[in-house]
Formats: C-alpha cells, sequence, structure tokens
C-alpha cells in the first residue's frame, strides 16, 4: 500500500533520471511500470519538481496481461502495451474519490466499443444493450467489479481497427489482466486521488 505521503510529498530525495525521464516531455506525473516476469509488474509513482523527479510510491505490486508485454498493441491478444501513454481521465462504478482528473461513474449502459468497424471504436459509448449502434459481443461493458476505479490509458488514440481497444488502469481481481494494468483498490484511489491532467504512464520490460 502507498502511504500518506503519496497526498503531501515525496517520501525520499531526487533520484536522478528515471528509465522514462527522456521519454515524457514536460510531465510532471508519471506511472512506471515494469515488467517482473510473466503476468506481474512492479509498480512506482514519480513526481518531478524543481530539484528533480523523485519517488511517491515505490514497489507496489501490479497485474498486467495474461501474455505479458508487448511492444504494440493487438486486438484479442491479452499482453499489455509498452510505450508511454497519457492518463486523460477516470472512471468508475463507485462515485469519484476526489480526483484532479475528469470522472465519469458508469453503470449498466456504459460501455467501451471494441467493435473494428464501428465509428466509435476504442471510445466509452452509453447506450441500452438492444439499442448500441455497435457489436456489443465486440465490445467491454464497463459494469464490473475491476472497474470499481479506472483509468483510461491512451493507447491506440488513433483508432485504428487491429491495435486493441479498452486499455485501463484499474482495480485488480488478483489475476492477470487482458492488457491493461491493475492493482488493489486502495492504492488505485490513492493514485487516482493524487493525478492531474498531464499525467504519464509509462510500461516496459
Amino acid at each position: 500500500m502507498i502511504g500518506a505521503t503519496l497526498m503531501v510529498a515525496p517520501m525520499s530525495a531526487a533520484v536522478g533520471s528515471p528509465w522514462f525521464a527522456r521519454s515524457v516531455g514536460t510531465a510532471s506525473q508519471v506511472i512506471s511500470v515494469v515488467g517482473v516476469g510473466g503476468s506481474n509488474a512492479k509498480l512506482d509513482v514519480y513526481q518531478r519538481s524543481a530539484t528533480g523527479w523523485q519517488p511517491v510510491a515505490a514497489g507496489i505490486a501490479a497485474h498486467i496481461g495474461s501474455a505479458g508485454m508487448t511492444p504494440q498493441a493487438k486486438s484479442g491478444y491479452p499482453a499489455t502495451p509498452m510505450g508511454i501513454f497519457s492518463l486523460p481521465y477516470a472512471f468508475g462504478t463507485a462515485p469519484n474519490p476526489g480526483t484532479g482528473l475528469r470522472y465519469v461513474q458508469v453503470g449498466p449502459d456504459y460501455w467501451w466499443d471494441g467493435d473494428a468497424k464501428s465509428p466509435t471504436f476504442n471510445t466509452m459509448q452509453v447506450c441500452r444493450k438492444d439499442q448500441c449502434p455497435f457489436n456489443t459481443a465486440e465490445s467491454e461493458n464497463l459494469d464490473i467489479p475491476q472497474y470499481k476505479h479506472a483509468v483510461v490509458m491512451g493507447v491506440n488514440n488513433a483508432r485504428i481497427p487491429g491495435n486493441g481497444a479498452a486499455f485501463f488502469f484499474h482495480t485488480t481481481d488478483g489475476g492477470p489482466t487482458e492488457g491493461c494494468v491493475a492493482v488493489d483498490d486502495g492504492t488505485l484511489v490513492q493514485i487516482i486521488r493524487w493525478l492531474r491532467p498531464g499525467a504519464l504512464i509509462a510500461i516496459a520490460q
């Protein structure tokens, strides 16, 4: 679990240049996810100040795709894509826990469109199942326990068919994911409260 330091201050002095430092531009908040074998990863939380990058929390156990990591996201392949991705907004079946990001509380009629033939592919949509204009069998209903809290990861923002959809940083069920990154809900809530617009998630083996 992350200590209270996540809310108020870095937990130690600046650490120089983390592995992602040259790839995140001017971002001041980065979630680092590094694979440690199989569907397991280590998650560290960093904040940049005038004196450099400082760890806010470190060594958090995370679950990734059942197929590990991959250089390129692929539809139907349960691996977590490597790279630097935006964290544009958060959502969840639970009420907003208090975050600097936009937050959408979801219910039974909320979907993530996974239909590659749909003009709204790889976006959140709201519709009754029998009235959705996309193939719900290829999409994901967001009213599930793993999405008690979640943050959208900006994977395949160009919405290219075949390059995957529905990649989130979300509540773990204790097992591998289909390509997302998952941690325990208590830790996730603390991170969501800390996040601000412009934060990034950096994923590597």
